[in-house]
């Protein structure tokens, strides 16, 4: 049900950078598929810096990472392999990722190498009371992407900054194990501790365990659902004409998930503040086929590039910043999750204003406040191509599932009369994709997903 709001043109909102559907002009480069564009380096709007990155990635430290073969014989991690993460890494210029490694090799593997740490490489650690919590990984162009670790077993802590104990057993113990005991261990390491695969717990569960949060998006289990497609993908390979340009493969497997979504706005229904994450869940291992452009379906590059989560960061007097501004940042719930497949968005803001004070993503706020969506647009659109469609919708979480409470091509502006979690959702009819499609032009006029904001908590 629509709810009564107010839409305002672009020119009354506070810090309006323009309208969607007439894209700017660009002096950088022109965005294609395979064209990557890095975040800005200096703060943006309220003095946030944007940091974008992967929450959810195994490495060699994961037994079912690299084709199952993440140790050699001799229990050496697969150097190749491990040469492909750090590759796709740099190559898609991340800001960061938050490991998820399986206990079975994480566990009984020791701080720094479990950061992916390599001196030999130029990689700078990261240390807080003397000890190494995160991994500036030196990149060929000069870039340092902060690598931090984590493990996906019973539940999956982030940004653990050590091992919960000294003892392998123990750490096995505790890893898999989904008791509040537990968690509040994982959360003394440093650890942000979130349900990974959303699909497989209760709503009862994410809301009473002392979850920080869920995933909102897994790509692993939209694969599952999308498998007919991927099949059809596949037997394409024999008449490469057909198929979408490599980078662009996601798009006819990719779909929206209601049993992410609906669990989604229910947990969030009751009350509770649980932020939320899109989940890459790479791991080189699925797809060996290689596509036209000479490297495998499922390389860490091409899936460390379909997506990512924001993350807003308050940066050091210096300007610096590290893994607990970072986690900060997640922890409070500054973030939002973008497809940058569809391209790379550019001016996106969800904030809320009240008594004069400005509000981000995760807070908490009177009734009475206004929502504001500052709409994106595409990062280096080319003025040949057809414009896509870009929606804003503003969203409050209800038993099942969500409320449509406004929308508009356009930002949006709405004044609230009653509580609830409210999250702004922008979607594209990415037209501007049409050329790149071959054989799927109606993708380019389907409605897809571009962003899922955090929550705004109204009581």
């Amino acid at each position: 049900m629509k709810a009564s709001g107010v839409v305002l043109s672009c020119l009354l909102l506070l810090g309006c950078s323009g309208s969607s559907d007439e894209p700017e002009p660009s002096s950088g480069p022109i965005w294609k598929s395979g064209v990557v564009f890095p975040t800005a380096s200096a703060p943006g709007a309220r003095g946030y810096l944007d940091r974008r990155g992967l929450v959810h990635a195994h490495s060699v430290y994961s037994h079912d990472a690299c084709d199952g073969e993440p140790r050699d014989a001799n229990d050496a991690v697969n150097a190749p392999c491990l040469a492909d993460f750090r590759h796709g890494v740099c190559t898609t210029e991340h800001d960061f990722v938050m490991l998820s490694d399986h206990k079975e090799s994480y566990a009984r593997t020791e701080y720094p190498d479990v950061l992916l740490y390599d001196a030999s490489a130029g990689d700078a650690l990261v240390e807080h009371d003397g000890l190494p919590t995160a991994n500036r990984m030196a990149c060929p162009d000069g870039r340092t992407p902060l690598i931090m670790a984590g493990t996906e077993t019973a539940t999956m802590p982030v940004g653990l900054e050590h091992h919960v104990s000294t003892d392998v057993t123990e750490r096995e113990a505790v890893y898999g194990d989904v008791s509040q005991e537990s968690m509040q261990k994982l959360k003394a390491a440093g650890g942000l501790v979130l349900a990974q695969h959303t699909e497989d717990w209760t709503v009862d569960q994410l809301a009473d365990l002392p979850f920080d949060g869920f995933e909102m998006y897994n790509l692993h289990a939209n694969l599952i659902i999308g498998a007919g497609a991927a099949i059809g993908l596949v037997a394409k390979l024999k008449t490469p004409e057909e198929l979408p340009h490599p980078d662009l493969i996601l798009l006819p497997i990719i779909s929206e998930d209601a049993r992410y979504v609906d669990k989604w706005g229910t947990v969030l229904s009751r009350g509770v503040h649980r932020i939320t994450t899109v989940g890459t869940d790479c791991h080189q291992n699925v797809f060996q086929d290689e596509l036209p452009d000479g490297e495998r379906i499922d390389s860490y590059r091409r899936m460390m590039q379909w997506f990512s989560n924001h993350v807003l960061v308050k940066p050091q007097a210096d300007g610096s910043w590290d893994d607990r501004d970072l986690k900060a940042g997640l922890s409070a719930g500054r973030a939002y999750g973008a497809f940058e497949v569809l391209g790379y968005p550019v001016g996106f803001d969800y904030v809320a204003l009240s008594s004069g004070e400005t509000s981000e993503m995760g807070s908490e706020v009177p009734v009475g406040s206004e929502l504001r969506i500052t709409a994106p647009r595409v990062q280096g659109l080319d003025p040949k191509a057809d414009k896509p469609e870009i929606v804003v919708r503003l969203l409050r979480a209800v038993e099942s599932g969500w409320e449509l409470m406004d929308e508009g091509s356009k930002s949006l502006a709405f004044q609230t009369t009653e509580p609830g979690a409210y999250r702004a959702e922008v979607r594209i009819r990415p037209r501007h994709l049409l050329a790149q499609l071959s054989s799927y032009a109606e993708l380019a006029e389907k409605s897809f997903v571009w962003i899922y904001s955090n929550p705004i908590y109204v009581k």
